[in-house]
Order: C-alpha cells, then structure tokens, then sequence
C-alpha cells in the first residue's frame, strides 16, 4: 500500500494492498503483474483477507512469494459467516493468524469494520457484532489492525473507542469520509489510507490535504479504486502504463480498467501536488510510517 523512494531513486520498500482477486487471475497475468509491480519500485505487497476462506488462500499465496504479506480478518460484509458458530470461526481465525506470525508472513488484522453502503450483503446489527468481537483478535495477536469504514455515522467511531485499549495501532484503508471524521479517526491514534477512491473530487482532496503526511499510508487497493480521467486527481498523475481491453489482453501489458500495484506511483504523484511537496520527501515519510506500522 506503501511507496518508498527517496530523491528520485529507489531506497526503501514499496507496500501495496492488494485483494485476493488474484485468484481469479491467469498465473501467467499473475507473474506478468508482479514483475511490472517489483519494476516500479514495489518491494513488498500486502495481500487482504476478507473471510476465513479467503484469508487461508491469502497466506497460502504469499508463502509462493518472498516479498508478499497478508491480513487475516472477516470483511464486514461476509461477517453472516460467523453464524453458525462464532466460537469455533474465531478459533479458525486465531489458528490462522499465529501460523502466518510464525514466519512473518501475517501482518496485519483485517479488513474489518462497517460498510453500511452494502447492507444487501450483511445488516447493520450482525456487521456491529462481529466487527467488535475481531478487537480480541488484535488483543491476543498484538497486530496491526486494517479496518473498513463505509458510511456508518458515528457507529465506526463508538467501536473502535470501545475497544482502543484492545489494539495498538491501526489504518482506516480507502478513507473516504469528511475532514471532520479524519480527525476523530487520527484522535484515536488510527492512520488513514489513500488510494483512488479517496481522491474522486475535489472536496476530497480537501480531505486529503488537511491529513499530516506522517499520518497517510498510500494504497492502490488494487484492482479497484483506480484513479481515473473523470477523477479531481487525475489532473496531477504524471505516470501513465499501457493498457488492453480484457478481449485483447497481451501478456506484460495492463487490463484497461483492472488496477494494479504499479499504479502506486499515480496516488503518490497526487498527494504530494495537493500537499505542495517534493515527491521523494512525501515517499520516504510514508514510507517510515508504513515500515513502523507493519513492519516493525
């Protein structure tokens, strides 16, 4: 989720949040994806859990690759999974989170939290539930946390305050919320993740640009969240990649429309024009953060 360069040149790791999607990918649009990653400065990718299911196959692929990471926690709107039997999906989660700590492979709890634009998927009242019952998996585990916040008032707010004492520190991935609720998130000691979705008009880039750079982490979210022409951001991305539609597709060149960690550098371009700063002074604080939070 992360960028690091430093004067123009590569000095630190790059971190990126990138979904299990990668499942549904060729292996050989895979491969091709990590090598345009790794040749754009990406050093190490984060791989986000969203179920119990998903969050196996999350580690069982980042032990294929040295330079990938995951989470492990349960997406607010697969959170109906716990129903049968919390208990024991708890347990399964906790298994799975000491196994990928052993070998530094999990570094992160999450994605969790509330997503209210989906209610379709899972209600409010089974989201709250088992949003607060993952806080004992960041209590026992001691990682970071890597929350979801959609639309949720001040729910998401109570929640997390009810459990500060449960975890040590956190991200609010894809923020997309007001100047007013970035504050209160930073009050309680969280970070804010920026990607494409959080820099859709200009209103939220006036969001963005209230936010201390010490406290961003960059994203792609990848392979949602792109920045695109319609976007108040796109006027400040310098760095474009060939693309194809997907009934064109052609090994080492893009999907036209599927996001991709190399686009990092598009989100990194834009935050640091709307902060008015040098590119590699944004990378290398973002970096540090980064590197601090989830790999200490």
């Amino acid at each position: 989720m992360f960028v690091g360069l430093y004067r123009g040149k590569q000095k630190h790791a790059v971190c990126l949040i990138f979904l299990t999607w990668l499942y549904d990918m060729k292996q050989n649009d895979f491969e091709h994806m990590l090598e345009r990653a790794f040749g754009n400065h990406v050093n190490k990718i984060i791989v986000t859990g969203g179920s119990l299911s998903e969050s196996k196959e999350a580690l069982a692929l980042a032990r294929q690759h040295e330079k990938l990471h995951c989470t492990v926690g349960v997406h607010p709107t697969r959170c109906n999974e716990f129903d049968d039997d919390p208990d024991k999906y708890m347990q399964d989660l906790h298994d799975v989170i000491q196994d990928g700590k052993s070998d530094g492979k999990v570094v992160a709890v999450g994605e969790f939290g509330l997503d209210y634009d989906r209610l379709e998927f899972c209600d409010q009242k089974t989201q709250q539930t088992y949003f607060a019952l993952q806080f004992e998996l960041a209590r026992t585990s001691r990682l970071p946390l890597f929350l979801h916040n959609r639309n949720t008032g001040s729910d998401f707010y109570d929640i997390v305050s009810r459990h500060r004492d449960d975890f040590r520190v956190g991200v609010v991935h894809s923020f997309t919320g007001s100047i007013e609720e970035a504050k209160q998130l930073l009050d309680l000691g969280l970070f804010i993740g920026i990607n494409g979705c959080s820099l859709k008009s200009q209103e939220s880039l006036d969001v963005v640009k209230s936010i201390p750079i010490d406290r961003l982490m960059l994203e792609t979210d990848a392979p949602w969240c792109d920045i695109r022409p319609t976007h108040a951001s796109y006027a400040h991305v310098k760095t474009h990649f060939d693309t194809k539609k997907p009934e064109k597709f052609a090994a080492g060149v893009g999907v036209k429309g599927r996001n991709e960690p190399c686009a990092m550098i598009q989100v990194l371009e834009v935050v640091s024009a709307i902060h008015g700063m040098d590119i590699a002074d944004v990378a290398d604080t973002v970096y540090e953060t980064t590197a601090r939070v989830f790999f200490p």
